[in-house]
């Protein structure tokens, strides 16, 4: 396949961006290679400069549930974008996609919509802090809640280390309320409460979308929520990932739980900048103007971004396409376990909903440790035959693959296909 142009625009893009893109796993770095360039996108499939065209399950780390360009949303953008871009005002559409929104959350009574998914569990945060009069968060090992200094720590060995920053330029001080647990592990979360008697919140994604669509126990999930209440921590549930992507309205009414904050992001968007945070009223009226809890932005409830977010939930609600994601997750799991017994492969297949991901490894895929087992090298070969046989994949093994309502039975069966012979390919370069 021919790559001249990606290569070119990736040259001359290290000129004046860092590493000529504007969010790591863009560049390609796990996986090796020149980072693919974009030029357009229609439906399921995307294309590059140099004319490739691909099957996307990246769809923009998920916010393009109904594909690209869907036409129902399209003409709505391009009837609210004669009325101006921006106000800094409020709008009409701000309060229907709050009670969309609300309505799809049992619990939520009000909402604030923000930027980005980074933004709302920052704010989530300040707002438990600021509720419970406590300083001290709980996040787990593996899971991604955005870049914000207090979120961006790793944990150290044992189950209730102290945290560390986990990038340059994050003060220690910026961390010292963050502590780290297990993901699937109660007493880990169990020992920080018992030792610590400053903890606001519990902060999690439902599905760990970023160590590769990882599941929690439904023990592990009731459990927490429990606990949670019977400390008088808040649950905040990070569903910027999960939210209207395995039913409409969020992962935890699946889960059969319930969380205090919920932060939302990607599809309520779709496909425009959007983030959100929401709660019971109890909770919301601490945020200003009610409350003291201030929170603010210019382009928050940006009229284009609200436009979008309300024409691809209505069209989501009117369609319901998740029994047929369900299904269509179940076949690629079959898909990629056979190719991978066929050729002598160890893998693991984890999914929920429309999101699905494989894992080179014998070893089940429970936390963040178990997932860091998968042989990230048979990804990178794996990953760039499903390139060059016309598959679009993250480009990293601890990101999910997702669905679209796009995608056709031609294009699941051209995935199928791509998946077969990326199969071959790395059994044949790992030989035993």
């Amino acid at each position: 396949m021919k790559l001249e142009k990606s290569i070119e625009l990736y040259t001359k893009g290290k000129k004046h961006l860092v590493g000529a893109v504007n969010s790591p796993v863009r560049a390609f770095k796990s996986v090796g290679g020149v980072p693919l360039f974009i030029d357009r996108a229609k439906g399921s499939k995307i294309i590059d400069v140099d004319g490739n065209e691909y099957v996307d399950m990246v769809l923009s780390y998920g916010p393009m549930i109904l594909g690209h360009r869907n036409s129902v949303v399209e003409k709505t953008i391009k009837k609210y974008l004669k009325k101006g871009y921006s106000f800094g005002a409020s709008t009409r559409g701000e309060i229907i996609l709050a009670g969309m929104v609300c309505d799809a959350f049992p619990g939520m009574d009000k909402v604030r919509f923000v930027n980005s998914g980074t933004e709302a569990v920052l704010s989530a945060i300040r707002l438990a802090r600021a509720f419970t009069g406590k300083n001290k968060i709980i996040k787990f090992a593996g899971c991604y809640h955005g870049h914000s200094d207090a979120l961006l720590v790793a944990a150290g060995s044992g189950l209730a280390t102290l945290s560390i920053p986990g990038s340059k330029g994050v003060p220690e001080d910026a961390v010292k309320n963050t502590l780290i647990a297990e993901f699937n592990n109660i007493d880990s979360v169990e020992r920080h409460l018992a030792e610590n008697k400053d903890i606001a919140a519990v902060i999690f994604e439902p599905i760990a979308g970023n160590m590769g669509v990882v599941l929690p126990t439904q023990e592990f999930i009731e459990e927490l929520r429990e606990l949670t209440k019977a400390s008088g921590v808040l649950l905040i549930a990070d569903e910027v990932m999960t939210g209207f992507r395995s039913k409409f309205g969020g992962a935890q009414e699946l889960l059969g739980i319930e969380a205090d904050i919920t932060c939302l992001g990607k599809v309520v968007g779709g496909g425009f900048p959007v983030g959100a945070y929401g709660a019971r009223n109890e909770i919301m009226e601490m945020v200003s103007p009610l409350g003291e809890m201030y929170q603010a932005g210019t382009l928050s409830g940006n009229p284009i971004a609200m436009s979008c977010g309300i024409a691809t939930l209505k069209e989501l609600k009117k369609r319901n396409p998740y029994e047929d994601f369900e299904k269509t997750a179940a076949f690629l799991e079959r898909v990629l376990l056979d190719a991978a017994n066929e050729n002598g492969v160890d893998l693991q297949v984890n999914r929920f909903g429309s999101m699905i991901n494989p894992f080179f490894t014998k070893e089940k895929v429970v936390d963040f440790k178990s997932a860091q087992t998968s042989d990230v090298k048979k990804f990178k070969t794996f990953f760039w035959k499903m390139i060059e046989n016309g598959v679009f994949l993250p480009p990293s093994q601890f990101e999910s693959w997702f669905l679209a309502t796009a995608m056709s039975k031609r294009d699941i069966y051209k995935v199928k296909s791509a998946i077969q012979i990326a199969m071959k390919a790395v059994a044949k370069k790992f030989k035993k």
